[in-house]
């Protein structure tokens, strides 16, 4: 059947309009999704964050059995704040620039978009006669380490019956993306001696040792960029490195007491990235500590783990690959740096890509937006999978 995109705008009116910024919680964009589900006779249940202030949740339409097709997606986005935005973030604002129509708010793109279309669908899903299940799985903390999801991906198979493959919708301008590099997050804390700046030999400068360790991570950073893959398709073809924060001291004439190095690496699939890890542990242990101890043994450095997410490995094989490629008829794919939840369904031994509508250049940013065009391939493409999961056959 036909798209229609005035209402998945109109859902998407609504679900912008919930700021459900990472740190935030999530409950009422959830319970709004919640109840729409229900009017349309589909059930669903949540999986909720050890605080309960956030919730994944899990729905499925069509018979109770294996081999089904999972649309994914996170209801969290990036913050507004310092952002110079010419309309309200949480108010979808639509304008044509230079011919195109769009839609305006945070996370428009950045996926709200492709929930939205999902959203659209599901009264069509919900009265076809579906052969093939369709599940659809929304988190709760993508922006800021997938850890929901991987709550959400281990109740797979006793929540509902395990799937045969998943479609992350993230923008992708509706191309198929078969991998993605993977993040490994941390903070580094190092505890100084406070002592007046003009006394330093009775303190240990905090801000002094994490200085000497973001040369160290500069210097694996050359490394892998030396290393680089250029047969990998990814850019850039290497493992990168960002210090993403740098938080410490009190004032000018203090010695510093606390440090903290907020910082990520992003490996390419084929690279180790326990061992680059065990490299950092292994300075701080043996090379940075013992320095750090021979200053004031009160002083001392911490790796604390943030985010980690593998990367999504390319399989030409794999059978969600197969499915997109005859839903569309593309016969190219693509890799990006980012990182998605995709991995983490294929870690389970779920097949997994990306493929959703928008530009990832538009996402994170102030007046971030989607093309009408990109919900109207995304509806098309919907259509197509629902046609499929009628027929009742199997993957191409």
């Amino acid at each position: 059947m036909p798209g229609e995109p005035n209402r998945a705008i109109e859902i998407l009116a609504q679900l912008v309009g919930f700021d459900t910024t990472s740190h935030r919680s999530n409950l009422e964009l959830i319970a709004f999704i919640e109840a729409y589900l229900a009017r349309h006779g589909v059930d669903s249940q949540r999986i909720e964050s050890d605080d309960g202030t956030k919730s994944n949740l899990l729905a499925t339409i069509g018979p109770a059995r294996e081999g089904g097709v999972v649309l994914s997606g996170h209801t969290d986005v990036v913050p507004v704040t310092g952002q110079d935005w010419t309309s309200d973030p949480f108010e979808l604002t639509a304008r044509n620039v230079d011919g195109e129509a769009r839609q305006y708010a945070r996370g428009s793109a950045d996926m709200k978009g492709f929930i939205a279309v999902v959203l659209d669908k599901v009264p069509a899903l919900a009265t076809a006669d579906l052969q093939t299940p369709v599940h659809i799985a929304l988190s709760y903390d993508e922006e800021v380490g997938c850890l929901g999801v991987g709550r959400m991906i281990a109740r797979l198979g006793d929540v509902l019956p395990m799937p045969a493959l998943t479609i992350v919708g993230e923008p992708t301008n509706m191309q198929i993306v078969t991998a993605h590099k993977g993040i490994r997050g941390f903070e580094t804390i190092f505890t100084g001696v406070a002592a007046h700046s003009s006394a330093p030999h009775l303190g240990a400068n905090a801000i002094g040792f994490a200085a000497e360790f973001v040369a160290f991570l500069s210097g694996i950073a050359a490394e892998a960029e030396a290393a680089a893959m250029p047969e990998s398709g990814f850019t850039p073809p290497w493992t990168t490195f960002n210090i993403g924060q740098i938080e410490g001291g009190e004032a000018l004439n203090i010695i510093a007491e606390r440090c903290v190095v907020s910082w990520e690496f992003r490996p390419l699939p084929d690279v180790d990235a326990d061992a680059i890890e065990a490299q950092v542990r292994t300075y701080l242990d043996d090379e940075l500590r013992p320095r750090i101890k021979s200053v004031h043994p009160d002083a001392d450095v911490q790796l604390s783990p943030l985010a980690a997410v593998p990367p999504l490995r390319a399989d030409p094989d794999s059978p969600a690959e197969r499915l997109v490629r005859h839903l569309t008829g593309a016969n190219t794919t693509h890799t990006v740096a980012y990182v998605a939840e995709a991995s983490q369904f294929q870690q389970h031994g779920i097949p997994a890509l990306l493929c959703g509508p928008g530009d990832i250049a538009q996402a994170h940013q102030p007046d971030e937006w989607i093309a009408e065009h990109e919900l109207d391939a995304c509806a098309a493409f919907l259509d197509r999978l629902q046609e499929w999961c009628v027929s009742g056959a199997p993957v191409p």
